[in-house]
């Protein structure tokens, strides 16, 4: 089985300068301020009206239902949504860390030796056909995100319809062992199958989780927990976030932060790779150990 170092990333404000839904607004001349403004009164309006209890992170997708029906986002699909993929702004530096970091184990022969990998995941409250359409996906394993069912609307063109798939912050945490345990990649492993830890395809203390902000404590507490590594960004310049990360750090829920830029020569970039080599070089110590536990001196003759 392969050794194989997982970075797990968040998406918007993490990958994305902004969010990814930013293209949808521009392209329908929707306000973005005003429609978050929305969205975050619903928990309040719906608890109120019908005391129904819904999800903050995940609510903002039936407002996006409603706009398409509403024709606010008319003929809003998933293929539109892969296409707005194309649109988003990354920060300085990605996509090409991806392939960096791959590069920087698998093409040096001590580390191929022991067949030692580097792999990208995704797990994001977004939706995950946007990201599917962006620049970062032939360097990606898998996608966790929000997903959405289409239906024909009056004029017979598929729309967003219905909500098919969420995740939020603290199922997060439920990717995270996906990862962990190999589900979408192993056949017949799920998330709840019991697999000794020896035999799981990624082990935690293998992980680089990198995010954002508080809302993803969850997922930051569980690699920490498995002493993998954990890492925050802000935007270059925001004050107010970066003592928010400076304070996730003071209170161990980080190892460490940076402005968002993983151009190389940045802290982030730096970071991230010393975090990959110091892991590797743990991975081919281990695997070295295990060797000479099945190997003697070789035999020579007897005087």
């Amino acid at each position: 089985m392969a050794n194989i170092i997982a970075l797990v990333w968040d998406f918007d404000k993490t990958l994305v300068d902004g969010y990814m839904q930013d293209p949808i607004f521009e392209e329908y001349g929707v306000n973005p301020q005003e429609f978050w403004k929305e969205v975050n009164e619903l928990p309040e309006k719906y608890w109120k009206e019908q005391g129904v209890k819904v999800n903050p992170d995940t609510i903002y997708l039936n407002q996006f239902i409603k706009y398409a029906k509403e024709g606010k986002f008319k003929g809003l699909n998933n293929k539109k949504l892969e296409e707005f993929g194309k649109k988003l702004k990354f920060y300085q530096g990605v996509p090409e860390i991806f392939e960096h970091t791959k590069q920087l184990i698998e093409e040096d022969p001590i580390y191929e030796e022991y067949d030692i990998k580097v792999e990208h995941y995704i797990v994001s409250t977004g939706m995950s056909r946007v990201i599917k359409g962006s620049s970062v996906m032939p360097h990606v394993e898998h996608v966790w995100g929000c997903e959405l069912i289409e239906a024909p609307d009056e004029d017979g063109q598929n729309i967003i319809s219905e909500v098919g798939y969420t995740i939020d912050n603290t199922s997060k945490t439920r990717a995270l062992f996906e990862i962990n345990k190999g589900v979408h990649l192993r056949e017949g492993v799920e998330v709840n199958t019991s697999i000794p830890e020896d035999h799981r395809r990624v082990h935690f203390i293998n992980m680089v989780y990198v995010a954002d902000g508080p809302s993803d404590i969850p997922a930051f507490s569980v690699v920490n927990k498995h002493n993998g590594a954990t890492f925050a960004i802000f935007p270059r310049g925001d004050m107010k976030a970066m003592k928010q990360v400076e304070q996730m750090r003071k209170d161990g829920r980080i190892n460490m932060f940076a402005e968002a830029d993983y151009s190389e020569g940045t802290t982030a970039y730096m970071w991230i790779c010393n975090k990959i080599t110091e892991f590797a070089e743990r991975i081919r110590t281990e695997e070295k150990e295990k060797l000479a536990q099945f190997t003697s001196a070789t035999p020579m003759h007897l005087t």
